[in-house]
């Protein structure tokens, strides 16, 4: 019999992503220090899926550990640009600046995704886009801070894909999906296979 599957999360995107994919679920952010979990793998110098993938099982655990019979899917996202980690900006100086050194470049987005029942993981996945932006100009980025508004700090790479953000590309390969923080076809094949929904 299926469990009650619960997001640790209240992103809205990834609350929209499962919604229009059908399945039932709650949502619940977790409590989780994402900057306490990362510093030490930073320091031993993890690359950025290694991160994402373990901010994801940090996540399903701790809302977990509080709804024990339930499956609980934890999710992360990571930007890497050769081999180095970005944040989330804190101000609009900052969003400019690291589009500054994205544009003309290839970057790396890594999406996690784990799923914990109880205190155990039981299964985990990471997808990765090759995100190319083009090489726009300093006019051209100025007029996109100004039209996105605080939506440039809302995500680690300044941009949301749906919307204006598309326009700071020139090329893309990967899954759209997994752009957006959610790779669905391989967690809907995992629910598939564990009954949690019709097959």
């Amino acid at each position: 019999m299926p469990k009650s599957l619960v997001l640790a999360s209240r992103s809205a995107s990834r609350i929209t992503l499962l919604g229009e994919a059908g399945l039932a679920f709650a949502a619940e952010a977790s409590g989780v220090d994402e900057r306490a979990v990362e510093a030490p793998l930073l320091a031993a110098g993890a690359d950025p899926g290694a991160i994402a993938l373990r901010l994801a099982c940090a996540k399903a655990l701790d809302v977990a550990s509080r709804r024990p019979d339930a499956l609980v899917l934890g999710c992360d996202q990571t930007l890497g640009l050769d081999g180095e980690r970005f944040v989330k900006p804190a101000d609009r100086t900052a969003a400019r600046a690291q589009l500054s050194r994205l544009r003309g470049r290839t970057h790396e987005l890594h999406s996690a995704m784990a799923l914990a029942e109880g205190d155990r993981i039981v299964w985990h996945d990471v997808a990765v886009a090759r995100m190319t932006m083009r090489p726009f100009s300093d006019a051209f980025l100025d007029d996109y801070c100004d039209r996105a508004g605080d939506a440039v700090l809302s995500s680690v790479g300044c941009y949301q894909l749906e919307g204006l953000g598309v326009t700071l590309f020139e090329a893309i390969e990967g899954d759209y999906f997994t752009i957006l923080g959610l790779p669905l076809l391989p967690l809907l094949a995992e629910l598939r296979r564990i009954g949690q929904i019709p097959s």
